[in-house]
């Protein structure tokens, strides 16, 4: 079958691959459309000693079950795999589980015709939702995740203020998110223009240029960093208010920035987030068939065949937020 493999640090290209095979308990599924992720680029820079090429990489992937109990069926695929009897998993933290591991990983992943995963990770989507946007509910499951941790009831969260550091997807869909959980005073920062023009029309919230300006004067208590750069994570101690609370869901360094002491001397609460637990991924999908929250605006569908050169537009910030795949062309 044709795949997208990551063949060496800032390459990748189309080749034939071995065909899905399907183990014991698992589904082939014929995809249809899989989305470009910040961890993907993560790999692809030769920054992520999980990730060895060649590898078929890619996981935010959407399609039709060619084979096992659930064939026939549109769905989308929770990528996250688990072994299902640890605490963790037991108690419902799957995300937690220390054997946890992701299709385009270790394993081949979405960039390709096909894919193999466990049946019990395929959610199914109803006929209105395009695949188009379905393909946005695994990285719209890390925001409801985030947002949910940000707030601890996510649904109680009206007049509450918050700044966003970064307008990439995960940016842009943690405000989304935000906003459809009641946040009236949501700000974006970006630095990229061609992105900030973006933001805006996607999304309630105000955007700006952290280079050149900030939000104004009136407590920030509700920071989410979406970049993950010791810059970032400087910034969100330079912004979060006294008793505030910081998420960072970011990946991109380890570099120093946080304060530790401001966060002590003020009760400033830090909190890593990482995926998401099913029932996370099921408000996903429920967000994105209600209507709530679609791609329209910031989303650009290009053909597998085009896929070297997405993870290029996306490296020298020429790309929108989401580039989605086609996996049929």
């Amino acid at each position: 079958m044709k795949a997208l493999v990551y063949t060496s640090p800032l390459e990748s290209r189309v080749m034939d691959v071995d065909a899905a095979v399907a183990r014991a308990g698992e589904s082939v599924v014929d995809l249809a459309f899989c989305g470009i992720c910040g961890s993907d680029m993560h790999a692809w820079h030769g920054h992520d000693d999980r990730r060895v090429p060649p590898l078929v990489l890619g996981h935010e992937a959407v399609g039709t079950v060619a084979t096992g109990e659930m064939q026939g069926q549109r769905v989308a695929i929770n990528p996250l795999m688990t072994c299902g009897q640890c605490p963790a998993c037991v108690s419902g933290a799957t995300h937690l589980c220390p054997e946890r591991e992701m299709i385009g990983m270790k394993r081949p992943g979405g960039f390709a015709e096909q894919v193999a995963i466990r049946t019990s990770n395929l959610f199914a989507i109803p006929d209105h939702l395009k695949f188009e946007d379905a393909a946005l509910a695994e990285p719209l499951a890390c925001c409801v995740h985030a947002i949910r941790l940000l707030t601890a009831d996510y649904t109680r969260a009206h007049d509450r203020r918050m700044v966003v550091l970064g307008g990439g997807a995960i940016g842009l869909l943690s405000a989304m998110v935000a906003v459809a959980a009641g946040y009236t005073d949501v700000w974006i920062a970006e630095t990229n223009p061609m992105r900030r023009e973006m933001l805006e029309s996607c999304v309630n919230a105000k955007s700006y240029d952290p280079l050149e300006t900030s939000p104004d004067d009136k407590p920030i208590h509700y920071v989410l960093d979406a970049v993950g750069t010791g810059i970032t994570r400087k910034s969100s101690t330079a912004l979060i208010a006294p008793g505030g609370f910081i998420v960072h869901i970011g990946l991109q360094d380890n570099e120093p920035g946080l304060d530790t002491r401001y966060l002590t001397l003020q009760e400033v609460t830090f909190m890593g987030t990482y995926c998401y637990t099913d029932a996370d991924f099921a408000e996903a999908l429920s967000l994105l068939a209600e209507g709530t929250i679609s791609g329209e605006g910031f989303t650009e569908i290009r053909p597998l065949d085009d896929g070297a050169s997405g993870f290029l537009d996306i490296h020298h910030g020429k790309a929108p937020p989401k580039i989605i795949l086609d996996t049929t062309t």
